[in-house]
Parts: structure tokens; sequence; C-alpha cells
């Protein structure tokens, strides 16, 4: 089994249900992120809150980073679930 092969997540329910949760992950770390960068750039409007700002910019970065992770984390479980697959194969037969 490829890594970040697209048919890999119809190949079965099971698959398809953990992609879909992987999705949705994803996206709430993507609104989050997109919430974080909207909020603190309102925050830099007055001198008081810039450092607060700041901060949101940061943590909103960071969220940004997690997109990529929990792409890599959903393909590295789907290989492990293939490599499960393959070794019960192998011992089935």
């Amino acid at each position: 089994m490829r890594m970040f092969d697209p048919k890999i997540r119809t190949r079965t329910h099971s698959n398809a249900r953990l992609f879909a949760l992987y999705e949705i992950v994803y996206t709430l770390v993507d609104f989050a992120a997109a919430f974080l960068f909207i909020f603190g750039s309102i925050l830099f409007f007055d001198d008081t809150t810039v450092a607060f700002g700041t901060w949101l910019f940061l943590i909103g970065s960071v969220c940004f980073a997690l997109k990529p992770t929990i792409r890599l984390v959903r393909e590295i479980h789907y290989y492990r679930i293939g490599q499960i697959e393959e070794l019960a194969r192998r011992a089935e037969g």
C-alpha cells in the first residue's frame, strides 16, 4: 500500500469513516486558524491589545502547521491499517 493514494480512503467502510473523521479535525483546525488570525488582526487596531493579538497570531500559525501534520498522521494511520491487513492475509494463506 502506498501512502497518499486517494483510493485508500474508499477501500473499506472503516477507511471512509476514518477519512471523514480526519477531514472534520482538519476543517476545525482550519477554521480555528482563520478565526485566530481575524481576531488577532482586530486586536492590532488598539495599542493596548497588540500583545494579545500577537499571541493569537502565533497560535493561529501553530494551527496552520497542524494541518499538514493531520494529513500525514492520517496517511500513516492508513499505512498501518494496510500493513495489518496484509499480515492477516499472509497468516491465513
